[in-house]
């Protein structure tokens, strides 16, 4: 079975975005951004792979992706972000998408237990806070990429309630960049 993975940046004080929804806060140099994407090149949207040197890179760990709405229509953004990947939105509000991109309106913990089924690689949660609420108890896995910064207020890690779930840490990567990169397996 395919395992749902929650793979994030997020800051000190557990923010995912700026309470408008932008991002441009963290780090985007250092050495941690080589050594991420050179393990998870399918993170790297599709139109700055060649730009980083991942054209042809191939998908290591995830063949699809999972976007709340925000995360979707975050300004400035694509509407094939990752075209490289099978593409989901979250969403009541969203209508008009690529072909590429499909909207899932309902049962979204329904869909994610069909989806995890599937034969394939692992399933990326890249967004946002209010979706990963709700799917917290089909989250298998947790992979922050945990900037020094503090926004002191934003879209939390995991925004609405919640039941308590436990994991465990399971790796650790520090760079010199500031960043750390942690892996948490639900117990």
């Amino acid at each position: 079975m395919r395992k749902l993975v929650y793979y994030v940046a997020v800051t000190l004080d557990g923010f995912i975005a700026a309470e408008d929804g932008t991002f441009d806060g963290f780090l985007f140099e250092g050495d941690h951004m080589a050594g991420i994407n050179a393990h998870y090149p399918e993170t790297v949207p599709t139109q700055m792979r060649d730009l980083v040197g991942l054209a042809d890179a191939t998908n290591q760990h995830f063949d699809t992706v999972l976007m709340g709405r925000h995360t979707y229509q975050v300004p400035g953004g694509l509407a094939s972000p990752y075209a490289h990947l099978r593409q989901f939105v979250v969403s009541t509000q969203v209508t008009d998408t690529p072909s590429d991109v499909e909207v899932i309106s309902s049962d979204v913990v329904g869909r994610v237990r069909s989806l995890k089924a599937e034969d394939g690689l692992d399933i990326w949660l890249c967004g946002g806070g209010k979706l990963a609420a709700e799917l917290l108890p089909e989250i298998d896995q947790l992979l922050l990429k945990i900037h020094p910064v503090v926004f002191g207020r934003g879209i939390p890690l995991f925004d609405g309630k919640a039941d308590i779930r436990k994991f465990q840490r399971t790796d650790a990567r520090l760079f010199e960049s500031g960043v750390s990169f942690m892996t948490y397996d639900r117990v």
